[in-house]
């Protein structure tokens, strides 16, 4: 079963996804977007895409930002690591367990948030980074609706309806997003500065090492300076995946050890969004990204959350995980449980007991009646192959 589930691994890069993120030097027209992306589940980096975007050369310094948000509040997301959602270790807990930590979330006027980036420190231990995944650019950043078109007008088309979502980001290299997946089909325009992405298609969602993890809330007091992580009571467990892809020298050996599928196993797919670049990044893939700052310290970035569709491709996933890979003990794994909403701060929990809105009638569950899960596995591969 593991082997075949492997071999799957190799088989949807040679016959799909290649080694490398596509690169298109302009923007495709609607039909090739979804024909060649979209309906492939397969990403790709857009050049000179933001010609409908005056916000590369208004906020190129911060002056436009702060006339146009003197007035404006926005939730400044603040950790002592620049992590946020994320995996990190709780007093309370055993010394080699972990608890899912979510950032405090402070209500700030836009200029002292700014002020807030410039002056975030990891020896400091306060790292702040202006986001919310709520709409937060129609609605905290409304002043700045007039930079940039509501939508991006081929992906708009081709997706056949409007952005469900659409959010700013503000920040600097010190913050880092961890390994997770959204169900929306996602447009991340960089404004200024650089994002690096690691990706991971959904057929390899083993080699992120899911498991269940105590949800717990940074709290940061003015008054001290200081954090607090503080587990939800009563308890609450969130399914997350496990992988640091960067782990320190001193942890590295342990890390491959902990976690062979994802070191072991095929690169993921390595980009880089520049200021005027769009990544198009298809929905349920999986990624982390890192983020170099402009020659002002600052990293800006737009996305635009389209609904994504739960066809097929969501019943192939669906069944894939639900499927053991034998060298993951049953322990680590919570298929029944990986699933995905809007996690409370900057990003989308990947895996939450949470349902999205539709019937289970609706819906394709899978079974292998033989109990024979390599035969299951193989007409995946076959099924996969034949759709690509």
């Amino acid at each position: 079963m593991g082997e075949s589930i492997e071999k799957l691994w190799e088989e949807v890069r040679e016959l799909s996804l290649g080694t490398q993120v596509a690169r298109l030097p302009s923007p495709p027209t609607p039909l090739e977007f979804l024909r060649h992306f979209v309906s492939q589940n397969k990403p790709c980096l857009i050049s000179n895409s933001t010609h409908h975007h005056h916000s590369p050369s208004l906020w190129s310094s911060d002056l436009h930002l702060l006339r146009s948000l003197s007035s404006s509040t926005v939730s400044l997301h603040l950790t002592p690591t620049g992590r946020a959602d994320s995996l990190a270790p709780h007093p309370s807990l055993p010394s080699d367990s972990l608890c899912f930590a979510s950032a405090h979330v402070e209500p700030t006027p836009f200029p002292l948030a700014l002020r807030s980036i410039y002056s975030s420190d990891i020896d400091s231990k306060l790292v702040a980074y202006a986001q919310q995944q709520n709409d937060c650019f129609r609605t905290e950043y409304a002043g700045l609706a007039g930079d940039c078109e509501a939508h991006i007008d081929w992906a708009s088309e081709a997706l056949g309806c409007f952005p469900e979502a659409v959010n700013l980001w503000i920040g600097n290299e010190l913050s880092v997003t961890s390994f997770h997946k959204d169900h929306y089909e996602n447009l991340y325009a960089v404004v200024t500065g650089e994002k690096h992405f690691l990706l991971l298609p959904p057929t390899d969602v083993h080699r992120m090492y899911i498991r269940d993890y105590p949800a717990a809330h940074y709290h940061y007091s003015k008054d001290s300076g200081e954090f607090k992580l503080e587990l939800e009571d009563p308890v609450r467990y969130v399914p997350w995946c496990s992988v640091d892809p960067y782990p320190s020298p001193e942890n590295m050996k342990m890390e491959k050890l902990k976690f062979p599928l994802y070191f072991d196993g095929p690169k993921p797919f390595e980009v880089t969004v520049k200021a005027g670049d769009i990544l198009y990044l298809p929905s349920m893939w999986f990624h982390h990204v890192r983020q170099t700052p402009d020659s002002r310290g600052r990293t800006i970035a737009i996305n635009y959350w389209y609904d994504m569709q739960f066809d097929i491709k969501y019943a192939y996933f669906n069944f894939l995980q639900s499927i053991p890979h034998p060298s993951i003990s049953s322990h680590d794994q919570t298929p029944h449980e990986m699933r995905c909403v809007e996690s409370s701060s900057d990003k989308s929990i990947c895996v939450s007991a949470d349902e999205p809105d539709t019937n289970v009638e609706d819906r394709v569950n899978v079974t292998d009646n033989n109990g024979d899960s390599d035969d299951a596995v193989s007409k995946l591969v076959h099924s996969l192959r034949s759709s690509c």
